[in-house]
């Protein structure tokens, strides 16, 4: 499960739910480019390098451009700074889906329903923001395991320190005199890195859309004969 909460995940999962026919993710702008290409004129061509929209594409990656007049009925190529390069190292996993806040109880549920077949593990991948782990993603994480431990047998999961520790820094979070818990979340995610360089961007609008939890029940999974994450 790939999680890059702010925000390729969560403009996946939007374009999804908004009705894409699929998202194609590309690692570099080159790939992106003749993918669009091959998929047509109808093609929707999105993502951003720095958090800026790369010159000559369609949309960005902000989920709030992903509307359902921009994108329903349509195939979306997106390449990102961080979330299509970790999509792009777990292609070997039997199964790759995209997480953040916006669908955790949905993709939490679809990763235990895969994985109680064999018994087989869940990797929940931190995209992070250039090769190194952020606080951001590790809360969407820890969000998301929380929405798994609610389902039958989460009592007997088995978490290794990474996991734990995610699960445990959102629940202190959630136990905090905040109110608004998508408002807290949205504050911590202004603090990371990439938040940060958003909010000096003017885009910090993005972090509160990234915040909000169980929004959707769309999973994207990616469909191996087609190479796309489509909705699940």
């Amino acid at each position: 499960m790939v999680i890059d909460v702010v925000r390729a995940s969560t403009t996946i999962v939007t374009a999804l739910a908004h009705g894409a026919a699929a998202v194609h993710p590309a690692a570099t702008v080159a790939e992106a480019r003749a993918a669009a290409r091959r998929l047509g004129p109808g093609a929707i061509l999105g993502g951003e390098r720095g958090c800026v929209r790369i010159a000559g594409f369609d949309l960005g990656n902000s989920p709030a451009e992903y509307t359902a007049d921009r994108v329903a009925g349509r195939p979306v190529v997106i390449t990102t700074t961080n979330g299509t390069a970790a999509l792009a190292a777990c292609a070997d996993a039997r199964e790759v889906l995209v997480g953040a806040l916006v669908n955790r109880a949905a993709v939490a549920a679809a990763a235990r329903r895969l994985a109680a077949g064999d018994g087989g593990a869940v990797h929940l991948v931190c995209a992070g923001t250039d090769g190194v782990a952020t606080a951001d993603d590790v809360l969407a994480a820890g969000a998301i395991l929380a929405a798994a431990a609610r389902d039958p047998g989460g009592a007997d999961d088995d978490l290794d320190p990474g996991a734990l520790a995610a699960r445990d820094a959102f629940a202190r979070l959630a136990a905090a005199p905040e109110a608004d818990l998508p408002a807290a979340l949205a504050a911590r995610f202004a603090a990371a890195p990439g938040g940060a360089h958003l909010v000096a961007l003017g885009m910090g609008d993005d972090l509160a859309r990234c915040a909000r939890i169980d929004a959707w029940a769309v999973v994207p999974r990616l469909d191996r004969a087609g190479g796309a994450l489509v909705a699940s």
